[in-house]
């Protein structure tokens, strides 16, 4: 997952880039780039580490001049994280240049690395996002058409993207026709806007149009706007990830047309007809577990408490590169209080249990902290299959709940009782249960991994 960033026609367009990718910062906290055209030629900054520490004043206000831009933040799930493979990618093909950001992952990309390398293709990053710029360049050469190239590299590619790519005058936005990741269009003022989340819009008072839609291909030129569909628009099913409402979006987000808010909310109340509790009191472990806490606790009928403190200055552990930086984050990230928890029977609310390192570590603290009895709701089922469309936990064997049988869970992490909300019960908290990807909590997965593990179901 990444966040990615576009508008066409206003005066400090980076400035606004800057602003959008501030709102998307938890979607990648590695790297950080903007690209932006003059008039004449596009220019590029980029850099490792957080938005606001890789632009400043002058960045903005003069490197970085004209009225379209685009930008990216980074979390990477294909390539290694270096500056090399920080995005926008920018390039010049057949006189034109391209400046493309991409958020997904490619599940034939080793495939055509091959096949490009092979036919003379010299790659600048491990990132499998360049493959579409190599695809591009070479169906521009033959095609003399930007939007043409790009729906024929679309026809070459497998797996998940959603794009924004700037050429000259033209912002072009698209999202593959599954839908897997999300991409929302606005407006403000004059200036069509887009971004992976709706947040990035309230930032900067823009209005909230629609989705791109899965398969669909926006074209701003000027004033104009221009919807074309991809080749495969409609002859695939929808099938947009799931784990954007649990986990991943921020819930000040409208994704998929769906309130991140209240979906995470009803996760709570269909867990607490599922498995209620009589604990003393629900916590939920910030900040992703607050809003099925809050339903949870509703519903259930027992007090909500915040008995745990986040350092809001932390970064997201899930999304950190390394293990040894995980286990840091963990141990810095949230502090207790103490009065809450001793001698009482708490309740835990989180939204996943991935892999199991920052359960163990917190029940431990909270048993330390004489807490009487320690369950655990979760607010999606148990994450049994890795995924290869941009989540990172791409390896079967990082998943708790796929090594070990669920009933041997409660004593491996600790806990007095542990129950993970039934697929039925998420399908409940969304409006449109039949457009969702549910592969890594049942394996059926819509495309094929591209030969990355041997337990694919139903494949394109």
């Amino acid at each position: 997952m990444c966040g990615i960033f576009g508008i066409s026609g206003h005066p400090e367009a980076a400035r606004m880039a800057y602003f959008g990718l501030y709102a998307l910062q938890h979607r990648g906290q590695e790297s950080t780039g903007i690209a932006s055209y003059d008039g004449k030629h596009i220019r590029l900054h980029a850099g490792m580490g957080l938005v606001p520490d890789v632009y400043d004043e002058a960045t903005l206000g003069q490197e970085l001049q004209g009225n379209r831009a685009i930008g990216h933040v980074r979390y990477s799930t294909s390539g290694v994280s270096v500056r090399k493979n920080a995005q926008p990618l920018v390039v010049r093909v057949c006189g034109i240049e391209i400046a493309l950001a991409h958020n997904g992952n490619l599940t034939n990309a080793s495939e055509l690395r091959g096949e490009l390398e092979s036919e003379g293709a010299i790659f600048q990053t491990s990132s499998d996002s360049e493959i579409f710029v190599h695809l591009i360049a070479r169906s521009l050469a033959k095609k003399k058409d930007l939007e043409e190239a790009i729906l024929s590299a679309c026809d070459r590619v497998r797996g998940a993207y959603s794009l924004i790519i700037l050429s000259e005058g033209r912002i072009i936005a698209l999202r593959d026709a599954h839908g897997f990741h999300p991409l929302a269009m606005g407006k403000v003022d004059d200036a069509y806007v887009f971004a992976s989340e709706t947040c990035a819009f309230d930032l900067l008072e823009a209005e909230y149009l629609r989705e791109v839609l899965p398969g669909e291909m926006v074209v701003v030129d000027g004033d104009k706007v221009v919807s074309r569909p991809l080749n495969n628009a409609g002859k695939v099913p929808v099938r947009q990830c799931i784990f954007e409402l649990v986990y991943f979006a921020r819930p000040d987000s409208i994704v998929f047309g769906e309130d991140v808010y209240q979906c995470r909310k009803h996760m709570g109340y269909e867990m607490a007809k599922e498995a209620p509790t009589d604990a003393e009191l629900v916590m939920p472990f910030p900040d992703s577990g607050v809003y099925a806490a809050i339903g949870f606790a509703h519903a259930a009928g027992v007090p909500y408490e915040q008995a745990y403190i986040r350092n809001h200055y932390v970064g997201r552990t899930f999304i950190q590169p390394s293990q040894t930086m995980r286990n840091f984050g963990v141990r810095v990230k949230l502090n207790p209080v103490r009065s809450m928890i001793k001698n009482r029977r708490i309740c835990i609310v989180d939204d996943s249990i991935v892999r199991g390192t920052t359960v163990r570590t917190r029940v431990v603290k909270l048993r330390e902290l004489g807490a009487r009895e320690v369950h655990f709701r979760v607010s999606c089922p148990p994450l049994r299959h890795p995924c290869f469309y941009g989540i990172n936990f791409s390896s079967r064997g990082e998943l708790v709940a796929a090594n070990h049988p669920l009933e041997a869970l409660p004593g491996l992490l600790n806990l007095d009782s542990l129950h993970y909300l039934t697929i039925e019960g998420l399908l409940n908290s969304v409006s449109e249960p039949d457009k969702y990807c549910l592969a890594c909590f049942n394996g059926e997965y819509p495309v094929a991994c591209g030969g990355q593990c041997s337990c694919c179901g139903s494949a394109e």
